[in-house]
């Protein structure tokens, strides 16, 4: 049977994950739209010939999937972070 430390010590190291995950995936992000804003002719230049796409349908694909990684790293890690977050400070 598990201790209240050991299940602790285990939602401890869980929530450091999610952290760290939620981290890279904001990390993620920020590259993203910062290689969209600052390359955004590299590119276009590289996709935008590659699948005969006009710069409007091309934003409209990046800024989607930034919208979908955002949404994803919210539910999937910041979320359950701060869940596991307040139900050790609950146990405290």
């Amino acid at each position: 049977m598990t201790t209240s430390n050991e299940i602790n010590d285990l939602l401890d190291a869980l929530s450091k994950v999610l952290l760290r995950c939620a981290l890279f995936g904001f990390l993620l992000l920020l590259l993203w739209s910062g290689l969209c804003t600052l390359a955004g002719d590299l590119v276009y230049g590289l996709h935008g010939r590659l699948f005969d796409l006009t710069r409007h349908e091309l934003s409209l694909i990046h800024y989607s999937g930034m919208a979908f990684t955002k949404i994803c790293v919210l539910i999937f890690f910041l979320f359950p972070y701060i869940a596991i977050r307040l139900v050790l400070h609950k146990r405290w």
